[in-house]
């Protein structure tokens, strides 16, 4: 039995193929890359301006909501195993790993026990 109930793996699309999973978001198309502004190109996830940022767009919290549910009712069918949610933008080191994060906050909100991986988010920025 393993120890976690989730496992949720951000990922940057330009760093390679997205790893295996039950749900893979796709974030590069419908959300604002904090990359094009250069205040935040250089920065992470791990930068509270650059959170701010992602999770202050339209759009953001409902479907990390909606993901959440998703996660669940995966969850509930009738296999032991984790549930492997993929979360991908450009270069892995803003939507995608504050995506996870706030994915995270409201999966252990609901009472699942969630590990998180962020693939990308150490990487070199990509200069595009």
């Amino acid at each position: 039995m393993s120890d976690f109930d989730v496992e949720i793996v951000s990922f940057g699309y330009l760093h390679g193929q997205p790893p295996t999973a039950h749900l893979t978001i796709d974030l590069r198309e419908h959300f604002r890359d904090p990359h094009v502004s250069p205040e935040l190109r250089h920065m992470t996830a791990q930068d509270h301006a650059v959170r701010e940022a992602v999770i202050n767009t339209p759009g953001i919290r409902d479907l990390v909501a909606a993901t959440a549910r998703a996660a669940t009712a995966f969850r509930s069918g009738p296999s032991a195993g984790p549930v492997v949610v993929a979360d991908g933008c450009a270069g892995g080191r803003h939507r995608a790993p504050t995506f996870a994060a706030f994915l995270a906050l409201a999966l252990t909100t609901a009472g699942l026990r969630v590990r998180v991986q962020h693939r990308d988010l150490a990487k070199a920025v990509v200069e595009r």
